[in-house]
């Protein structure tokens, strides 16, 4: 694989596996059969009444960490994750040392983002609005799945791995760009770190060889570098979350999948449909914070449910009422 440099020259990088299923480095996808397959009869029951509840309905959904772990990136909080401390916004732009180790793991880590396939899931919710049973989506992750599933509208909350701010400047780069000069700067990294572990959502490899990892300063007027996606800490743009609100004001109900919505930033849509009297599904292993907001609250497997639901959701009625029950 090449990406470009800043004159236009390729750089090769480690690419994918030739496995069109491979995501992560030896990691296979469901089919969307195969998901099917794995759901039990009470889970197909329930998702059989969820689709009664929400037929007929124009729908917003909203996505969180849980949907990608099928597509080998693992989240932050579900019931099999691996403990973590995400950077939080003032820790990088505050602590040298912090940012650098930071940059070093994240050198490594996007690159396995990249290399990760959509799976059943992000199917699944690009069939739905294809369909035209979507408002839109809205999705707390960064790693751009849903659009290489074929989603359209998109709303990507906290930004996506892909792109590199300057703060100083405010100029935007490829990541591919800064992969380059991060590579210049750093001669055989990648080598030495090529059996980096776990990888988070936000393209944090598990890597502690960084102290002495020299980061890239912007190209244009040599200031802080940060990617462009939100830290913990760090507020989401005002204008993404207006947008996020109009998606959730158009749609007659809410679906929620693989969040725990412990973040301010994905809980108050769910609080915003609950006021407007609208549906909410929630489908997620584990307690969520939206819980006492839900009609209804399924624990299962996230892209086996939506690929059920893509399956089985009856069209739009533009002149139905959404219910407030969950219909028994």
């Amino acid at each position: 694989m090449s990406v470009p440099g800043p004159g236009g020259a390729g750089k090769d990088l480690p690419g994918p596996a030739s496995n069109p299923r491979l995501g992560l480095t030896g990691f296979v996808s469901a089919t969307p059969a195969e998901s099917l397959a794995s759901l039990t009869v009470d889970e197909r029951h329930q998702l059989d009444r969820v689709a009664s509840l929400l037929g007929g309905l124009r729908l917003a959904v909203l996505t969180g960490a849980g949907l990608s772990t099928d597509s080998g990136i693992p989240d932050y909080r579900g019931p099999d994750s691996v403990p973590r401390n995400p950077m939080t916004y003032q820790q990088f732009v505050g602590d040298e040392a912090l940012r650098r180790r930071y940059w070093a793991r994240n050198h490594v880590g996007w690159r396995h983002l990249r290399r990760a396939d959509p799976n059943a899931g992000h199917a699944a919710v690009a069939r739905l609005e294809q369909r035209g049973l979507l408002s839109g989506l809205i999705t707390q992750n960064v790693d751009k799945l849903h659009t290489a599933a074929g989603s359209i509208d998109v709303i990507d909350l906290h930004g996506t791995f892909d792109r590199v701010v300057c703060l100083e400047c405010a100029s935007v780069f490829p990541r591919s760009e800064i992969a380059v000069l991060l590579e210049e700067l750093n001669p055989g990294y990648l080598e030495r770190e090529s059996d980096a572990g776990d990888v988070a959502p936000d393209a944090d490899a598990d890597v502690d060889d960084t102290a002495d990892f020299v980061m890239a300063p912007c190209p244009v007027c040599g200031g802080m570098l940060k990617p462009d996606f939100v830290y913990f800490g760090e507020n989401v743009p005002k204008s993404r979350v207006a947008d996020a609100y109009a998606m959730v004001d158009a749609a007659d109900g809410l679906l929620v999948a693989g969040s725990s919505l412990t973040v301010m930033s994905g809980l108050r849509f769910v609080r915003h449909a609950s006021k407007a009297g609208k549906p909410i599904v929630i489908i997620n292993r584990g307690p969520t914070r939206g819980d006492e907001f839900a009609t209804v609250k399924i624990e299962a497997g996230v892209s086996e449910a939506l690929t059920y639901l893509a399956d089985h959701l009856p069209d739009v009625n533009t002149e139905q009422v959404a219910p407030r029950s969950f219909l028994e």
